[in-house]
């Protein structure tokens, strides 16, 4: 299970207004799988001692070094901070104050010590969307889960949704019935599976009308392959979770979803680069801040993309 804090606009515009001379930012990625953490916090270890060098490189003063050190010395111990713990760890000190965020995006190892907060690896947790569905499917039933961003996933009620492929069957028509009584062994099998999924997917209409969150399906081979045949929601991924879903909880689910949706963004960053690289031809678009500044003030920029990984002074 990832535990994750996920900042909202107000954090970001507090962060972002922050000024202290001495103001650290460090990013590392981390397990969220609590028995494997003492690698992460060597890691914050080395990237502290980094930080305090900087520091020192740049004459500050002392007795404003040693609470920050006594500060992320105590986090580095603080054996029941890091039993909760997600895929990135995002820490803000001064001398006076230290924040931290779980994030569910891997983070590349950094350090940058100013007078200001580097937010730009924080935003991509809250700029990329880090929520989907997990649609459960298996003869022995079918659920779908809610993953969001910051909360514990959850199993929504979902009207109309079928109980097992068995009760699917329980629901046809006389003519159904009719065409199943003719077909025998595994013929019979598939004609219920692919009744059971139609059910499936008609129950979900309702619930995801309109709503663009991925979709993200975990079943073993042969009936998720019949409920893709079926599928009516545009946004369902391509690549799923492999496996009877049924001897999985919810939060397992959540996780196994979890690189899958990285995958996602991977795509659209793709699909951007190609659409950017394009326009770019056309006179449409540019690497020039001052440019992209003067179109903003105009109106006229459509998308922005920025580098979260490279710091610029």
């Amino acid at each position: 299970m990832l535990y994750l804090d996920i900042p909202s606009d107000v954090d970001l515009v507090a962060l972002a207004r922050k000024r202290h001379p001495i103001s650290v930012s460090i990013f590392l990625p981390t397990t969220p799988v609590s028995t494997e953490t003492r690698g992460d916090r060597i890691a914050l270890k080395n990237l502290s001692k980094e930080a305090l060098a900087q520091l020192e490189a740049k004459g500050a003063d002392k007795r404003q070094l040693w609470p920050l050190t006594e500060a992320l010395d105590a986090l580095i111990e603080d054996d029941e901070f890091w039993r909760f713990q997600a895929h990135g760890l995002v820490i803000y000190a001064t001398p006076d104050n230290l924040q931290t965020f779980r994030v569910p995006n891997v983070l590349v190892p950094m350090v940058e010590v100013s007078d200001r907060f580097h937010l730009k690896p924080l935003l991509r947790a809250t700029t990329f969307g880090n929520a989907c569905y997990v649609l459960a499917l298996a003869e022995g039933g079918a659920r779908l889960i809610e993953v969001s961003a910051d909360l514990p996933a959850n199993t929504v009620k979902v009207s109309d949704l079928p109980i097992d492929a068995a009760a699917a069957v329980g629901q046809m028509g006389a003519l159904d019935r009719s065409e199943g009584d003719r077909l025998g062994g595994s013929d019979d099998i598939k004609l219920r599976q692919r009744k059971f999924v139609r059910q499936v997917d008609a129950a979900l209409r309702g619930l995801l009308a309109g709503s663009n969150i991925p979709l993200v399906l975990a079943s073993v081979d042969q009936i998720g392959a019949l409920y893709r045949s079926v599928n009516s929601y545009a946004h369902l991924a391509a690549e799923g979770i492999q496996g009877n879903p049924e001897k999985l909880t919810d939060a397992e689910l959540a996780t196994a979803a979890r690189p899958i949706l990285d995958g996602l963004h991977r795509e659209q960053l793709a699909e951007w680069t190609a659409q950017f690289h394009q326009r770019n031809q056309e006179g449409r678009a540019t690497t020039d801040v001052a440019q992209a500044a003067r179109a903003a003030t105009l109106g006229a920029v459509q998308s922005l993309m920025v580098n979260m990984d490279v710091i610029e002074h």
